[in-house]
């Protein structure tokens, strides 16, 4: 099989949550820059508007619809009005994500007195694992039960370093969450092997992206994480297309079950 054929997905059916910046935006490009079909998940609208008209120039089909991933009975909805207007499912990406607050430490490591266990509330724990955990349960359960009906799928969730590696600047709830999040991965990758459905993580490092309300983007928290990443750098989101790419195509055909970091070789050092 050729490298044109490898990575082909044309015509392909995907859908991308959390789709409307960041992330999610990257992805959903790199879908529809090679040809496939894309439906844009976000609560976000006029982000998902924005995304939706710089992808229509691809020539390829763009539908956004707003969903809060948080409410799985939204989302398995929204899944069935994608399979009811293409017909099938084959590619769905589990991006929707939020921070989980300040850690009980500071990038600097100086105490966070406000980021102690004490001092998480019931909302955020419940909102963060609803986002963060419960909407990919939903997201895997339901397009499962299509792909089941057709030749198999690639689901892919993004997970974070943050699910193997101990984070002190990040938030207990999203150590939690995405822990949780990748054990589901591998859980689900077993179960659904036998119908040829893959089931991959991707699991970013620093980005500068609008998770955690856009603080990688911020000069002086760019240049701390910086100094922790071998590469030297904090990553574009543009930076994930590659690897999401892979992940939805033929040449990761024998993957399932996997959660490849995409860190700068931070979760290494």
């Amino acid at each position: 099989m050729g490298v044109e054929n490898l990575f082909n997905i044309s015509g392909k059916v995907a859908v991308v949550t959390g789709a409307a910046s960041g992330l999610g935006s990257s992805i959903a490009e790199a879908m529809a820059e090679n040809h496939a079909r894309v439906a844009l998940f976000d609560v976000n609208e006029d982000g998902l508007t924005n995304t939706a008209h710089r992808l229509g120039k691809s020539g390829t089909e763009i539908v956004t619809m707003k969903v809060d991933v948080s409410d799985r009975g939204e989302m398995r909805r929204a899944i069935d009005r994608v399979v009811d207007r293409f017909g099938c499912l084959d590619i769905v990406f589990g991006n929707a994500g939020i921070g989980g607050g300040a850690g009980f430490l500071g990038l600097d490591g100086s105490a966070n007195a406000g980021g102690e266990i004490g001092c998480v509330t019931d909302g955020l724990w419940d909102k963060v694992l609803a986002v963060n955990l419960s909407s990919v349960f939903a997201t895997i359960q339901s397009s499962a039960f299509h792909m089941k009906k057709g030749t198999g799928g690639r689901i892919i969730i993004t997970t974070s370093v943050a699910s193997f590696r101990n984070q002190t600047w990040v938030g207990t709830p999203y150590m939690a969450a995405k822990a949780g999040a990748a054990h589901l991965v591998r859980q689900m990758a077993l179960e659904l092997a036998r119908y040829n459905i893959t089931v991959n993580a991707i699991a970013p490092g620093a980005f500068a992206a609008n998770i955690g309300g856009g603080r990688m983007k911020l000069g002086e928290v760019s240049q701390i994480m910086s100094k922790r990443i071998p590469l030297g750098r904090v990553a574009q989101p543009v930076e994930i297309k590659g690897l999401a790419l892979f992940l939805a195509s033929p040449a990761s055909s024998f993957i399932t079950g996997a959660e490849i970091p995409i860190d700068g070789g931070a979760s290494i050092a």
